[in-house]
């Protein structure tokens, strides 16, 4: 019997379920918002862990052409003190496939291939299973069933109210991004400070990170640790008004560090949230969550890598109980529980000690996370 599968969102875990299945030969249907694949920036860069995400991608037999695009000199890592002074530069050795990086935008390429993503499907909520099957609702008024609706649609998800009433809260950390563009050619001096991987500096309650891409490309973040409407100004299009008032928020930190800031070219203000450590669930028959709609945490290199997984943990689980996928999916769900409540306590101990009144906190968390 072929079961009808919707997967609800085209981020790393809804493709990566929807390319393992595709795999095994399994059809299944993506319905994306956005209307394209190119209709946003894709964002930043990935860390890709031997365990979690490397291993997601092998499972969908994609690990090889993953290593052909990734950049394992990505995982170099500097830290810096406010004053500029270098606290730690790790550099990784050429054969160390640990974490390697990629682009968003490729690893999505990577994983779409020949998978038929319906773009432009605004899913707005979704109602429990009737003897038809799941109804997946749409913006536009339209309606559709089936037999399992997977909601890998991120932080604000529109399938959750189905499971949970649950809602992401705010961490107390708010993060203002900005990027540089051909920075080798146009910013020697910052691509020497950020070399091949990424930079950081913490200071009380703050830090400056940037992280490069491929193609010359940085991404920037300054964080900071303050109520939710303090700095809501910052989230404004005049960019001056924001450059100044984070200028204003680093007073005092080395020129070349705020020079990250400086020669920011846009904005965009991007407060963390987090959904509970242990959230779970009472099973549904015919509807379940993955990835950051499932379980939300502060971004410490987790939240993809755990996506990735778990989409290609649930289609391998699918494809094994064909007679029996509402098992398959109650298997998988306390399987996932179990680990994301692991990552969620890490990830949520860890930014307390990034963004922290006491910066060595920072560096010591660092210590502890690289190897020797």
């Amino acid at each position: 019997m072929r079961h009808r599968i919707a997967v609800v969102g085209g981020g790393p875990g809804g493709l990566a379920l929807a390319r393992v299945l595709h795999r095994h030969g399994r059809p299944v249907t993506v319905l994306e918002r956005d209307p394209a694949p190119d209709f946003r920036p894709p964002g930043g860069t990935l860390d890709l862990h031997e365990g979690l995400g490397q291993l997601a991608l092998a499972k969908a037999g994609l690990l090889a052409e993953f290593r052909a695009l990734s950049r394992p000199e990505g995982q170099a890592m500097r830290i810096l003190d406010p004053d500029g002074t270098v606290l730690r530069d790790w550099q990784p050795r050429p054969d160390d496939r640990a974490n390697p990086e990629i682009d968003r935008g490729r690893l999505r390429d990577l994983l779409l291939g020949p998978l038929d993503v319906r773009w432009g499907r605004h899913v707005t909520r979704v109602t429990a299973a009737t003897r038809e099957g799941v109804r997946v609702h749409f913006a536009d008024g339209r309606q559709e069933t089936f037999d399992l609706v997977v909601g890998a649609d991120g932080a604000w998800s529109r399938v959750r109210p189905a499971l949970s009433a649950a809602t992401p809260h705010y961490t107390g950390v708010s993060c203002v991004e900005t990027s540089l563009d051909d920075v080798d050619h146009r910013h020697p001096d910052l691509a020497r400070l950020i070399g091949d991987g990424s930079v950081a500096a913490y200071g009380v309650n703050r830090a400056l990170v940037a992280q490069r891409g491929s193609g010359g490309h940085v991404k920037v973040y300054a964080q900071f640790r303050a109520p939710l409407d303090r700095y809501a100004d910052l989230a404004v299009d005049d960019v001056e008004a924001v450059r100044s008032g984070l200028l204003a928020l680093f007073e005092g930190w080395d020129s070349l560090l705020l020079d990250l800031v400086r020669r920011g070219a846009a904005f965009a203000h991007r407060p963390l949230h987090a959904l509970p450590v242990s959230h779970t669930w009472p099973h549904v028959p015919g509807v379940t969550l993955l990835g950051d709609a499932a379980h939300l945490m502060p971004p410490l290199g987790a939240g993809a890598n755990l996506a990735l997984l778990e989409g290609a943990e649930l289609a391998e689980a699918l494809v094994a109980a064909p007679t029996d996928p509402d098992g398959a999916v109650h298997a998988f769900e306390e399987q996932m529980w179990a680990r994301a409540a692991r990552w969620a306590e890490f990830t949520t101990a860890g930014l307390e000690r990034l963004v922290s009144p006491d910066p060595t906190e920072a560096l010591a968390l660092f210590d502890q996370v690289q190897p020797s």
